[in-house]
C-alpha cells in the first residue's frame, strides 16, 4: 500500500467489489461513492447521505471491512463524510466511524459488530418459517472419519493442522475457505468430515453440513424445476459449517447455473464469516471449466495438499487400523502391505480386507506367502486403471510438452495433434463422456473431442508414420 493515493487505494477496493456484488448493487451503492483522503490506514470517502451510512452498515459491512483490510492491512478504517446539502447546515460535513476500526485480528478472534448492526441483522429472513431461529438438520456426516482415526503424516500434516484450528474456531481463522485438494483415497473426505465432527461436539449449536457437489447440484435442479431457487439459496446460507466434497465435479458437464449459485451462496457465507470446507482431486490453478471468478474465491483462504503417504505412514495407518478392528496380523506382513500397495490408502485398506476374507473363506492361516500372492495380483489389476490424468501426462511426455501447453489455446500443430490424441485415448479408454474429456482437455465441448477422435482414426488409417507414434502411446497404457 506504500505511495499509493486514496484515489488508488479506492479504486482498488472497487474492483474487488464489483467481482462480488450485482452489477445494480454496485453502481446504486458504490458508483457514487467519492474517496476524499487517505491518513495512515484511515480511508476517508464522501457518501450522498446519512441514510447511504446506515444502509451500507446494514448490508455490506462485512464485504468493506475484508476489503478493506485486504487492500490496506489489518489496521484499516474507514471514516464516512455525508455530502452537505447545500443550504442546509445541519448536514455538514462530519466523520462517522465504522467497525473497520476494530483493530482486533480477525485471523484469531471472531469480528465483533457494533449493537446497531447486530440489531438490524435480526431481521426476520422471509424464506425461512416464523418462529423458527435455527433448524435441525443432519449433519451427514460419518462418525468414522473422525481425527482420532485420522493418522498424521508429513503428507497431510498441513491440512490436518489448518482443520484442528478451523474446528476451534470456525469462519474466524485465515483458513477460509479451506481447500484441500490430491488424489483419489488420501483422506479429503476423511479429514472433512473431521472437522465438521468436531465443531459439533464444540459447537453443538452450530448448524454443520456435508454434501457431495453431485448432490448440491441434482438439489440445485430440483429447485429450479420447483421454482424454488429462493429457498434453495437461503438454506444454505443458513448454515454455519458448509462442506462440499468433490468440488472439481462443478467444472463437468457446463453447469453455469450451479456455479453462479454456488457463487453466491460462497459469497455470503465468506462475508458472513462462515466457514468453508472444500475438497477436490485438483488444485484450484489446475480445474478446467469453472468460472474464473469462483476459482479465485477458492484461493482466498488455505489452499492444502494431501499428498502420497510415505512407508512409515502407511504402515501407522495399517497398525491403527488393525487395532481399531481388533485385528492381529503378523508385523512382516504389516511391512509387506505397506511398502508394495503404494497407490493410495483406501488401497491398502482395500488390500487388507481382500487378505481377511481369504484367510476366512478358506479357513487358512494369513501367511507372508498368501499376501504376497495376493497384493501381486492387487496391484496388477491396479495398475490397469487409465485415468484422464495418466493419459494427459503420458502424451505431454512423449510430444516432449508441458500440461499447461496441452490444455492451452494455442494452435501449435503439434500441440493441437497432441490434444487430438490425448482426447481419442481418453474416450477409447475411460468411461467419461464427451462433454468430461472436453471440458479436461482445453476446456473444449463434445463437438470438438468427436471431431479430434475422427481426424486421429483418418490419420492412422491413412499415415502409416503416425499410426506408429500412436501405437508407441498405448503401448505405454498397456504395460
Amino acid at each position: 500500500m506504500k505511495n499509493k493515493s486514496h484515489i488508488e487505494v479506492w479504486n482498488e477496493c472497487l474492483g474487488i467489489i464489483e467481482d462480488i456484488l450485482p452489477p445494480t448493487s454496485y453502481k446504486t451503492w458504490f458508483e457514487p461513492i467519492v474517496p476524499v483522503r487517505l491518513d495512515d490506514s484511515n480511508l476517508s470517502i464522501k457518501v450522498p447521505s446519512m441514510y447511504f451510512v446506515e444502509y451500507l452498515e446494514e448490508h455490506f459491512i462485512g464485504l468493506l471491512k475484508k476489503t478493506l483490510r485486504r487492500v490496506i492491512g489489518p489496521t484499516a478504517r474507514l471514516s464516512y463524510e455525508p455530502v452537505m446539502v447545500q443550504g442546509n447546515t445541519k448536514n455538514a460535513s462530519k466523520s462517522v466511524s465504522v467497525p473497520t476500526q476494530n483493530k482486533i485480528d480477525v485471523s484469531n478472534h471472531p469480528v465483533e459488530m457494533p449493537m446497531s448492526i447486530e440489531k438490524r441483522n435480526q431481521i426476520k429472513n422471509p424464506f425461512v418459517i416464523p418462529g423458527i431461529q435455527k433448524l435441525n438438520i443432519d449433519s451427514r456426516l460419518n462418525p468414522l472419519y473422525s481425527f482420532d482415526n485420522f493418522v498424521e503424516g508429513e503428507c497431510n500434516r498441513l491440512a490436518r493442522s489448518a482443520g484442528l484450528n478451523i474446528a476451534q474456531n470456525p469462519g474466524t481463522t485465515t483458513f477460509n475457505p479451506l481447500f484441500i485438494y490430491g488424489g483419489s483415497g488420501m483422506g479429503k473426505s476423511h479429514l472433512a468430515h473431521a472437522i465438521g465432527i468436531q465443531v459439533k461436539e464444540h459447537n453443538p449449536d452450530k448448524m454443520v453440513l456435508y454434501v457431495d457437489s453431485q448432490q448440491f447440484q441434482q438439489q440445485f435442479v430440483d429447485a429450479r424445476q420447483a421454482n424454488e431457487i429462493n429457498d434453495f439459496i437461503n438454506f444454505y446460507r443458513m448454515i454455519d459449517v458448509l462442506i462440499i466434497d468433490d468440488v472439481h465435479s462443478f467444472a463437468q458437464g457446463n453447469k453455469p447455473k450451479t456455479q453462479e449459485a454456488f457463487f453466491h451462496i460462497f459469497n455470503y457465507l465468506h462475508q458472513s464469516f462462515k466457514q468453508i470446507i472444500l475438497t477436490s482431486d485438483k488444485a484450484p490453478s489446475e480445474l478446467q471449466g469453472l468460472e474464473q471468478r469462483l476459482l479465485s474465491r477458492f484461493k482466498w483462504g488455505l489452499v492444502a495438499e494431501l499428498e502420497k503417504p510415505s512407508y512409515e505412514t502407511r504402515l501407522a495407518i495399517l497398525k491403527h487400523r488393525l487395532y481399531r478392528d481388533g485385528i492381529e496380523l503378523n508385523s512382516d506382513i504389516q511391512k509387506y502391505l505397506a511398502k508394495y500397495v503404494t497407490t493410495n490408502i483406501r488401497e491398502m485398506e482395500g488390500a487388507l480386507i481382500s487378505l481377511l476374507a481369504h484367510s476366512t473363506l478358506s479357513k487358512s492361516e494369513i501367511t507372508l506367502n498368501l499376501a504376497q500372492d495376493l497384493v501381486d495380483k492387487f496391484v496388477r489389476n491396479t495398475r490397469k486403471t487409465i485415468t484422464m490424468d495418466s493419459i494427459q501426462n503420458t502424451v505431454c511426455s512423449h510430444f516432449k510438452i508441458t500440461l499447461e501447453e496441452l490444455k492451452s489455446k494455442t494452435r501449435r500443430r503439434e500441440i493441437v495433434q497432441a490434444r487430438q490424441i490425448a482426447m481419442y485415448f481418453a474416450k477409447s479408454l475411460t468411461k467419461e463422456s464427451l462433454a468430461t474429456i472436453g471440458t479436461n482437455i482445453g476446456g473444449k465441448d463434445h463437438a470438438t473431442v468427436l471431431h479430434a477422435c475422427k481426424t486421429i482414426k483418418n490419420l492412422m488409417e491413412t499415415d502409416r508414420h503416425f499410426r506408429e507414434n500412436v501405437q508407441e502411446i498405448e503401448k505405454t497404457f498397456k504395460s
